[in-house]
């Protein structure tokens, strides 16, 4: 899982002692000794100081849109050598890209222009905020004079209070700092930036247009270290909450254990692993947290999503007589409309920093790696629930054999997708049917894999897709993306080019947002079809590596596979895929029709 912030394998920052900093077990981050690769002593200014920050914590490649308010700063940005300044398309990419490049290396940044930026990548913080990503977006702010005046600057929407970006943020954003003079903007920036890393959300940082390049005594170039004040457990409650634990799931006949989207934040994935690895329960997981838990594990039972879990993991998880959850999110898409059928007197809920055991007791200052690890200790080996599992497992039946030139089906396609992955593979889905179809995909053993569940924003991929691959250079990032989500993003595959990413993108067309279609259904799902092919052709422009192929039939998608993954191995190549647009998976189908449901029930009488 390459989920480490500011981590030395993955993020190669340019000295040794930098340490990991994660949600859990937080510590002091110290400056580098001056080298060649973060500029040394050169650039006692506060440009150079982010600069040096940003590599500190792991962060090597920003995302950005120029603007006259930030033009100074990303010159700064620019001249640190180990960082990288990546020129987006726009504001909501920019965003996107770093989201997506938090995902893989623990921490992001997008740096953009006052207001009309600000603004814009607004959509892309929130939802980097509901999926709990320590991202840092830097703002090109007004000339520090013009603060407390009664001027009115372009960029903004006429009025002399420049306040309306920040009271914006201030909802989507741990920490804001409005950075206006130079006194304390050390202080503004070290506390923005350990503020993201602790609380693993988003930040933002507001720089006047005029003090980047400034120096000041406090940016010098080895400058007082921040820290991160450790997250530690109350040794009481964490031992009152394993016996607890202990005695409810010991005397259980049939235990299983599903992880959650917060083991991420929580820092606690191999905890989790380990404790799976001692209780031998049968295993699962919620759809948000795929690619969190290994899937080659040997007590692995696949995705728990109530009515659309895979082929028999929703029997066993729901008939357990109990059941630990590590790190849940319940909301009406994770619940299917909330249909799930489980009883909280079962349940043992996990969060980052609390446990729940059923109906009571509950027990606060208690972190989720040092619950799980002690808890392992003192599990039973019971591995009832995964023998019921494997005793009704049925393997799934292949797709109906596909008549020469048959139109290609969509069951037919993944078939085809699941040969394509290893360790070397990451898979990004995009909302919609592809998050259905991705789910039941087999992750081997080092294989990526992310999505955006919470919030669900149409387009997110694209920008997420460039961030992750520029985070994760040595693996071929495969992107699954609807037509209808493409047309909100597609201008960054301009930025995938210009970066030189190998990218296999499988643009599903099927005419529309399939996924509306099967909440509610109405002319405004039917958009515009574009010959994909030829934009991305027209955006190449004979400039970089880029691979173009249309595909009707399974013969054309095999060939197309075949020359992506040989002959243009490395080209970013853009597979589209030409679907009829009622070929949708049957979990959307029934997931469809239980959301709607829920959607559509009446006011509670008064």
């Amino acid at each position: 899982m390459d989920t480490k912030i500011g981590s030395l394998d993955v993020a190669k920052p340019p000295c040794n002692d930098i340490v990991s900093c994660n949600h859990t077990n937080s510590t002091a981050i110290q400056p580098c000794v001056p080298s060649a690769a973060t500029n040394g002593c050169g650039d006692s200014t506060l440009g150079g100081h982010l600069a040096r920050r940003l590599v500190e914590v792991g962060v090597t490649d920003v995302f950005s849109v120029p603007g006259d308010f930030n033009l100074t700063l990303l010159d700064h940005l620019i001249a640190q050598p180990a960082l990288n300044v990546v020129g987006c398309c726009n504001e909501l990419n920019a965003g996107y890209a770093a989201d997506g490049y938090a995902r893989a290396r623990g921490v992001g940044a997008c740096v953009v222009t006052f207001t009309v930026g600000g603004l814009s990548v607004l959509n892309a913080i929130a939802g980097a905020y509901s999926e709990n990503l320590p991202l840092i977006c830097v703002v090109g702010g007004p000339n520090s004079n013009d603060y407390g005046t009664s001027r009115i600057l372009h960029h903004t929407i006429g009025l002399p209070d420049f306040s309306q970006e920040l009271r914006c943020f201030q909802t989507i954003t741990c920490f804001q700092a409005v950075v206006n003079n130079l006194e304390d903007a050390h202080e503004l920036i070290d506390t923005a930036i350990s503020t993201a890393l602790k609380e693993s959300k988003p930040v933002y940082i507001s720089i006047s247009c005029n003090l980047p390049g400034i120096h000041h005594p406090t940016f010098s170039c080895d400058p007082v270290p921040f820290s991160l004040s450790p997250r530690l457990s109350n040794k009481m409650g964490l031992e009152a909450a394993v016996e607890a634990a202990a005695e409810f799931l010991n005397k259980a006949v049939k235990p299983v254990l599903v992880g959650g989207p917060k083991l991420r934040v929580a820092a606690a994935g191999d905890a989790f692993v380990e404790l799976a690895d001692a209780c031998g329960y049968a295993l699962a997981v919620m759809p948000s947290a795929k690619g969190q838990v290994p899937e080659h594990h040997p007590h692995f039972i696949g995705t728990y999503w109530g009515a659309v879990s895979t082929a028999f993991c929703a029997e066993i998880v729901e008939s357990a007589d109990a059941y630990l959850f590590a790190g849940p999110i319940f909301n009406d898409y994770s619940s299917v409309g909330y249909s799930l059928l489980l009883k909280k007197e079962k349940a043992i809920i996990v969060q980052p920093d609390r446990v729940v055991i059923a109906n009571g007791p509950a027990f606060g200052c208690v972190l989720m790696k040092d619950f799980l690890k002690e808890l392992a200790k003192r599990l039973k080996h019971n591995n009832t629930a995964y023998e019921n599992y494997h005793r009704i497992f049925v393997p799934e039946g292949h797709p109906l054999k596909a008549a020469p030139k048959e139109p290609l089906r969509v069951n037919v396609l993944f078939q085809h997708i699941q040969k394509m992955l290893s360790g070397e593979t990451a898979v990004i889905a995009e909302t919609g049917d592809s998050w259905f179809n991705c789910q039941k995909l087999k992750l081997p053993k080092g294989c990526g894999y992310e999505f955006q569940m919470q919030y669900g924003s149409i387009g997110w991929s694209v920008g997420a897709t460039l961030g992750y691959a520029q985070a994760v250079p040595e693996k071929r990032v495969i992107a699954f993306i609807g037509d209808g989500s493409f047309q909100v993003t597609a201008q960054d595959v301009s930025t995938m080019l210009r970066s030189q990413q190998k990218t296999i993108i499988f643009l599903i067309n099927n005419g529309g947002y399939t996924i509306e279609v099967e909440i509610h259904d109405g002319p405004y799902n039917v958009i515009k079809n574009w010959n994909y092919t030829g934009l991305v052709d027209a955006i190449h422009n004979g400039e970089g590596k880029c691979w173009t192929a249309k595909v009707f039939c399974e013969e054309e998608l095999v060939e197309a596979i075949a020359t992506a993954t040989g002959p243009k191995k490395d080209s970013l190549c853009f597979i589209e895929v030409i679907v009829h647009k009622d070929d949708t998976s049957k979990e959307l189908l029934e997931w469809g029709s239980r959301v709607s449901a829920a959607n559509s029930r009446p006011p509670n009488p008064q």
